[in-house]
């Protein structure tokens, strides 16, 4: 009953990370082209940037890890 237990167990989580790759990348794709001019390429990093740090810091304020 057991007997590829473990293996089956594997299967799943390449299936899982394989299929998160593969939505990463698809959604980054329309991206790329931007990054080669700097012009977007600024806008962007901040962008992400700024969404880092909001959501760093609204997870911080919610856990109670730091007093604001």
């Amino acid at each position: 009953m057991f007997d590829g237990f473990w293996k089956n167990i594997g299967r799943y989580a390449r299936y899982f990370i394989t299929t998160l790759l593969g939505v990463v990348l698809n959604a980054y794709a329309p991206l790329i082209p931007l990054f080669k001019r700097p012009i977007t390429l600024i806008p962007i990093l901040g962008f992400f940037l700024g969404t880092l740090v909001f959501i760093t810091l609204t997870l911080r304020a919610m856990l109670g890890l730091s007093t604001i």
